[in-house]
């Protein structure tokens, strides 16, 4: 009998187009208010299914995704098998496009993508409430990459609003080669810098929007909290947006998540590759891909 054919599924960067941060809890952790997209690349983790859990990572970014016993997928599918005795397990494999540690959510979408083949092995429905139970005990942006789609977030990341069908916005991605840990960087928000730009968001406002421009302007109306606490913990950041901001066509500039990677938007994918083009020229060792944001990948 021919050996299977492993199951394969993409892990889509996840972008943070806005990000307000509402307040430090007692726990440590900070209730967050975020509108999520999904880039249409990303890494890509295959599965097959045997006996013993395990895990091999190659790729660009792997040389940097740490210790293998401490990779998200492996933390998902142990997560998983205590929700689920029995659960049959298996060798996973991850190709490491994205670069660490860079506000794109890469680990987490790589343990999204590790419970969606656990579930596609097991005959899991893709509503399975262990799914959900899984990501959440995995980290705090598992359960918007669980199912990647774009979504408003709240809490630490595990309040999802229904899926969004939002305007694909073409887009530019830079990392400058700079990880932040995630930690580190919520430790410098301040509540006091934040309240000057921080505006609120709902699903209401978001459903209204009906082309690239005007989810443009809603998202000029807001702001990503973290920023100024990352571009303290790395100035190279700020460069990056000035960067960005100098670019011909670029409507927005603005960091994902707990940085490093920045996102600048166009009103076309040929001015984003341009962009890349030119951004290229004068740094050569920052990461770059153009790419589109959207509802669904």
């Amino acid at each position: 009998m021919a050996p299977a054919d492993p199951l394969v599924e993409n892990a889509p960067a996840k972008v943070n187009l806005t990000l307000r941060v509402l307040r430090r809890r007692n726990d440590g952790y900070h209730d967050i208010e975020s509108l999520v997209a999904f880039a249409d690349f990303g890494d890509r983790l295959s599965f097959l299914q045997g006996a013993d859990l395990a895990l091999t990572v190659d790729g660009p970014s792997a040389a940097l995704a740490g210790q293998t016993a401490d990779n998200l997928v492996l933390k998902a599918a142990h997560a998983l098998a205590a929700r689920i005795p029995g659960i049959c397990l298996g060798a996973f494999h991850l190709d490491k496009q994205l670069p660490v540690a860079a506000g794109i959510g890469g680990g987490s979408a790589d343990a999204g993508a590790a419970l969606r083949l656990l579930a596609r092995a097991n005959g899991l429905a893709s509503d399975d409430p262990r799914l959900y139970d899984a990501a959440r005990a995995t980290g705090a942006d598992v359960p918007v990459c669980l199912d990647p789609r774009a979504r408003l977030m709240r809490g630490i990341g595990e309040v999802l609003s229904a899926p969004l069908a939002l305007p694909p916005l073409a887009a530019l991605l830079v990392n400058p080669g700079v990880g932040l840990v995630t930690k580190a960087v919520f430790a410098g928000w301040t509540a006091d810098a934040a309240a000057a730009h921080s505006v609120a968001l709902d699903v209401v406002a978001v459903a209204k929007v009906t082309t690239a421009e005007q989810l443009v302007q809603l998202l000029a109306m807001r702001a990503n909290d973290l920023e100024d606490a990352a571009i303290r913990l790395a100035p190279v950041i700020a460069d990056v947006l000035a960067a960005l901001r100098r670019l011909s066509g670029c409507q927005l500039a603005r960091m994902s998540g707990s940085g490093a990677t920045c996102f600048g938007l166009f009103n076309s994918m040929a001015e984003a590759i341009n962009a890349q083009r030119v951004l290229c020229s004068k740094y050569p060792q920052w990461w770059l891909r153009p790419c589109l944001l959207g509802g669904a990948h």
